[in-house]
């Protein structure tokens, strides 16, 4: 079995901690005296220092430090918290972001300039003050953590602290910043040398410590290990008992959380306690793992559906119950391996706060973002595919869509404009949306420069729809200039090809002067999907069940029509229909009493024309070789219960090619 390497959880965990350091920093730039949050940007920016000196990211470690003391400046009032220090951590968490994944890089020019800044705006926050602020000295209430002179700190780390990345010597040092030190060792519990194992830790120490500082900072030193550790902080005041006993004293009994008797420490040992079930409850795990266990629950799902063909076949009752226990348990396994890989929508929303900072300063717009629906939850990986497209869609709003302060007031509106990122579950898919309440996208704009690129035919008339799915062309931008957000035409055809190869589609809408909406509607996952199995000719095919309306048969005068007249009437409506054999080129005669399966795409339905339905079936995707990773009418395939395999219809690509196809059919005839 593979280990886990502990770099590659360091990394995760910084990960996590950085995104919880810029959110906290966002948080803090629309409230800049609250105080939680300063509190929670220094609390992660010390724990990532730690983290990082105990896995030897060095480089790391010694920048946070610099932010470090920033803040540790501002939560001891010496000076503000200002916008000035917030864009300046901002920039340097982007750099704490580089040392984590590349700490061997060179940075040396770029860290000089970052520092420049962290002590430029520490300045800003100085002048702030007036002079008799500095100088005023306010005795704090005792029951708010007043500081103290004298303190007795004793700890003890878990046996397996060193396997783990522990190093004590930082918490020392840690506590040698805060002021004078006296550490006295306690090794009486290091065992006899051939019972001795040289990789588990059974020291202990007690540190008196000399130092204007509250309980508070000193719990600092060891916050991110407090759960699992044996910490007593005791307040020596008065001369006598600020004496710390000689090195020949028996060495103090460490307190453990259950022996605390003291208000302060039973507070401790709660927290500790409450903090400690909260890690029990959650379980880190590899994403590679999680993908491996879905694979083997699909394989399981496929070899239950040829055991229920198998049990169907055989007049074995006994064989028919084992059959339907073994489907209901598999089908149980399957959904609670859904939920596992299920995250909610609001942890890829989040990213977006920062993007729409820097876009205010960048377009000199003002911007609100608003979202809605985060608690939608998606597949993991879907999640982590859609960032890129989304960041192209809200950087176009933000270029393209939203006006200036100026032209909005002039318009009516609010100065600042509005970007609403929302999701919500429809069936067997998410709807992620991004509008805006800007100037809205000009169609006749679009059509002039789908003429001038070549994509349309000069004076062909194109709808509404047609010309708003212009702007997913490659190579295709009304941008009038080249910026850093926009211009050169690529990001749009970018978001287009990755929606499609997450077999999803992008619906777009337009109100001229009061904004534009885009919406991609995703499937809720990649792996496992409900399908309707087909039959055309002697192929099976799986239709995504999401997709489908209704099942009807098609009428002999239907079939009787003429191929470019593929229409039927469906409740006084009119919906086009796509023979499967023709597109697929079966090379066989259509069964008597055809069938038409009438699916969605989006805002338009159609009707595709088999031979066959066979019923539901549970779909376990397989991707396809790279042998015919260009044939775009199939996203994949599945293998069936009795050992077939069945391709699964791409409906958006195999829409546009039978439409593609019946032109062709109609010019001929």
């Amino acid at each position: 079995m593979s280990t886990i390497d502990p770099i590659d959880i360091f990394r995760i965990e910084a990960g996590e901690l950085l995104e919880q350091v810029e959110q906290g920093l966002l948080d803090l730039e629309q409230r800049l005296d609250d105080r939680e949050q300063i509190d929670a940007v220094f609390r992660g920016l010390h724990t990532l220092k730690g983290s990082g000196a105990m896995f030897g990211f060095d480089a790391l470690a010694a920048f946070t430090h610099h932010c470090e003391t920033a803040f540790d400046h501002v939560r001891k009032g010496h000076v503000p918290a200002t916008l000035e220090l917030v864009a300046a951590v901002l920039a340097a968490r982007d750099h704490m972001r580089a040392l984590v994944e590349h700490p061997n890089g060179d940075y040396a020019r770029q860290e000089v300039a970052l520092l420049d800044q962290l002590h430029a705006a520490i300045d800003i926050g100085a002048r702030q003050i007036s002079p008799p602020a500095q100088t005023e000295t306010v005795a704090p209430l005792e029951d708010a953590g007043a500081p103290a002179r004298h303190w007795r700190i004793r700890f003890a780390l878990p046996p397996n602290s060193l396997l783990n990345g522990v190093n004590p010597l930082t918490f020392l040092d840690d506590l040698r910043e805060l002021g004078a030190c006296e550490i006295q060792v306690d090794a009486s519990a290091v065992p006899p040398l051939d019972q001795l194992d040289p990789t588990a830790l059974h020291l202990r120490w007690t540190v008196f410590l000399e130092a204007d500082v509250c309980r508070s900072e000193i719990e600092d030193v060891f916050l991110f290990v407090m759960d699992d550790m044996t910490l007593e902080i005791d307040d020596m005041r008065g001369p006598a008992s600020a004496e710390p006993p000689s090195a020949t004293d028996a060495p103090p009994a460490l307190v453990t959380p259950t022996e605390a008797t003291t208000p302060e420490a039973k507070s401790a040992t709660e927290a500790n306690g409450v903090r400690a079930r909260r890690a029990v409850e959650s379980v880190r795990v590899p994403a590679d793992r999680l993908d491996e266990l879905m694979d083997r629950v699909g394989e399981l799902v496929i070899a239950q559906s040829r055991l229920s063909q198998i049990a169907a076949a055989v007049a074995n009752e006994e064989l028919r119950a084992v059959s339907e226990e073994i489907e209901n348990l598999s089908s149980e396994l399957r959904a609670t391996m859904m939920v596992l890989r299920m995250v909610p929508v609001g942890t890829l929303f989040e990213r977006f706060r920062r993007l729409a900072r820097d876009l205010q300063h960048e377009t000199g717009k003002q911007i609100e973002l608003v979202t809605e629906g985060e608690s939608t939850e998606m597949d993991k990986t879907v999640i982590e595919r859609l960032a890129d497209p989304l960041v192209h869609i809200v950087r176009n709003s933000a270029d393209h869509g939203l006006e200036t302060p100026d032209e909005r007031v002039a318009a009516g509106k609010p100065e600042v404009g509005r970007i609403t990122l929302a999701a919500r579950q429809s069936g067997g898919e998410v709807i992620i949306s991004v509008s805006d309440d800007g100037r809205g996208i000009n169609c006749e704009r679009v059509r002039a420069k789908a003429e001038a690129n070549g994509l349309v035919a000069p004076g062909q008339v194109l709808s509404e729809k047609e010309a708003l799915q212009m702007i997913f062309q490659p190579g295709f931008s009304t941008a009038a200039q080249v910026t850093n957000l926009s211009g050169r035409g690529v990001g749009m055809d970018v978001v287009k090809k990755t929606i499609e190869s997450l077999r999803g589609a992008i619906d777009v809408e337009s109100w001229p002067g009061e904004g534009a909406e885009i919406a991609l509607r995703i499937p809720l996952t990649l792996a496992i999907i409900d399908g309707l199995l087909v039959r055309v000719g002697a192929g099976r095919y799986v239709i995504p069940l999401a997709a489908v309306e209704e099942c009807l048969e098609l009428a002999p005068e239907q079939e009787a029509r003429s191929r470019g007249r593929s229409l039927l009437s469906l409740r006084g409506s009119l919906v086009p229909f796509l023979r499967l054999r023709e597109i697929f080129q079966t090379g066989s005669p259509p069964d008597p009493h055809q069938k038409v399966v009438v699916i969605s795409t989006g805002a338009e339905r159609v009707g595709l024309v088999v031979d066959q339905i066979i019923g539901d079936h549970q779909t376990v995707i397989k991707s396809m070789s790279k042998l015919h990773e260009d044939v775009e009418t199939f996203s994949g395939a599945t293998i069936l219960g009795d050992g077939g395999v069945a391709l699964i219809l791409d409906i958006v690509n195999l829409v546009a090619a039978g439409q593609d196809q019946e032109a062709r059919l109609r010019a001929i005839a």
